[in-house]
């Protein structure tokens, strides 16, 4: 329960920084998936945890970026 909590303020917080809707959007799928499968890969080494943190902020960035894309591309300048 604590990592699911600690994986949503993560992603929560990498969402704020993004632009549009669909780099808003992203950003949190980003987020709380990289921080379920950081934390499946890092609990067979002993460390969910920290495998779920580094999970859920590369996972926000990376949907972050995506979704930024999508945004240009549809034409939301912010």
């Amino acid at each position: 329960m604590k990592h699911l909590i600690l994986s949503i303020i993560t992603a929560a917080s990498f969402s704020s920084c993004a632009t549009g809707p669909a780099a808003q959007q992203g950003a949190v799928i980003g987020g709380l998936g990289g921080a379920a499968v950081g934390g499946i890969i890092g609990s067979q080494s002993g460390r969910g945890l920290e495998g779920a943190l580094i999970g859920g902020a590369l996972g926000a960035a990376g949907g972050n970026a995506i979704g930024n894309s999508k945004d240009r591309r549809r034409g939301y300048y912010y």
